[in-house]
């Protein structure tokens, strides 16, 4: 219940990328699982690697206690901390290439025909009245305790701006308050 799922099957074999698609277009918490075990041998592993992590690029008021964020009382992070996560990811070409994909074809497994997964971001599809041109990437989340939260960027001519909102009520909201910043944060860079 309230858990977004690709799905991933047990006894499925899938790339590792294919879980990464999964997990940034589909916020599938069986494939953040899935990534975890196989990068750090278990689910604990992976989340003291994170926390590790997090501490290395400086998110001081952030502690990770599962590798996918559904909620858990001592699991938190602030706006500034996943905006300094963020940029620090978008630094992986291959992260940058996912987390910025409107669509992908999940190969077919023994468990499955081919799988089209979509990102959900209306500030991304042309054809909602949320789009924002030139916005891209990069991750959407929502559980009832935290609310709707996107950490999205954007281009305008040599400009990218970052931007991060968390505890939306609705995701029309969120998109409405993304748009609003990066408006906000274009027009303080034309004035400089």
């Amino acid at each position: 219940r309230d858990s977004s799922l690709v799905p991933v099957y047990p006894g499925e074999k899938m790339s590792l990328r294919d879980l990464l698609y999964g997990l940034m277009l589909r916020s599938g918490n069986d494939a953040a699982n899935a990534i975890a075990v196989i990068c750090a041998g278990s689910m604990e592993q992976f989340v003291a690697n994170m926390n590790k992590r997090a501490a290395e690029l400086g998110m001081k008021d952030t502690h990770f206690m599962n590798p996918h964020g559904y909620h858990d009382a001592n699991h938190y992070s602030t706006a500034r901390d996943l905006s300094i996560l963020a940029l620090s990811a978008m630094t992986n070409p291959e992260f940058a290439k996912i987390s910025s994909a409107l669509t992908y074809d999940l190969p077919p497994t023994s468990k499955r025909g081919t799988l089209q997964i979509r990102d959900s971001s209306e500030l991304l599809n042309p054809l909602s009245s949320y789009y924002y041109e030139g916005a891209f990437g990069i991750k959407s989340g929502y559980t009832s305790a935290a609310g709707f939260c996107y950490v999205g960027a954007a281009h305008k001519g040599e400009q990218t701006l970052l931007v991060t909102i968390m505890g939306s009520r609705t995701r029309n909201r969120g998109w409405h308050d993304m748009a609003r910043l990066f408006n906000y944060g274009f027009a303080k860079l034309e004035d400089q």
